[in-house]
């Protein structure tokens, strides 16, 4: 059997126009998922527009970094803060201390709680305590971050001359109910 050159060259270049094509597919796909300024533009080389790829996969590996210290700090604590160990040395997540937080914003009041899924639910009593002591109840969410419960009440303190007393009055009770409880 003898291998006609011709044949080979032919099939070398089939070869390569496939890989070629295949290529330039891949080269529009990764091009259209990388967001542009407007479609104005002139359409960009191939070197560029590969260039322009890594520069969205860079930004967007920072933007991720950012975005994980920003969670770590809103959450409270780094994750470590939030597991104990137990007696055989691994981690044991949800066991975590109540903790409260209460911004005063003249006659307003934003009540953060936070605690593990293990934890008392202590809303009822916080709410107890704001109706006890006059507040008005604007706002209250809930949610749970992996192993935290998050309780967000906005209230409104009475519209008397004593509001700003009062409200660190409710916030001194509110940070003593839960240092209490955490005695325990």
């Amino acid at each position: 059997m003898e291998h006609n050159p011709s044949s080979s060259r032919t099939d070398r270049k089939l070869i390569e126009r496939n890989r070629r094509n295949q290529m330039k597919e891949l080269y529009s796909q990764l091009n259209s998922l990388v967001p542009h300024q407007s479609s104005r533009e002139p359409v960009l080389s191939v070197p560029d527009q590969l260039d322009e790829a890594a520069s969205y996969i860079k930004r967007l590996q920072t933007n991720l970094e950012k975005m994980k210290e920003k969670k770590d700090s809103l959450m409270g604590m780094e994750r470590a803060d939030y597991t104990c160990k137990n007696s055989s040395g691994g981690k044991t997540a949800g066991l975590r201390s109540p903790q409260i937080e209460v911004s005063e914003m003249g006659s307003t009041l934003e009540v953060v709680l936070m605690n593990g899924l293990d934890s008392r639910f202590m809303f009822n009593e916080i709410i107890r305590v704001l109706h006890e002591e006059g507040a008005e109840i604007i706002n209250a969410s809930l949610s749970v971050v992996e192993d935290t419960v998050f309780h967000t009440i906005h209230s409104k303190v009475g519209d008397s001359a004593h509001s700003v007393n009062g409200a660190a009055r409710i916030s001194h009770r509110l940070k003593k109910f839960v240092q209490d409880d955490n005695e325990f």
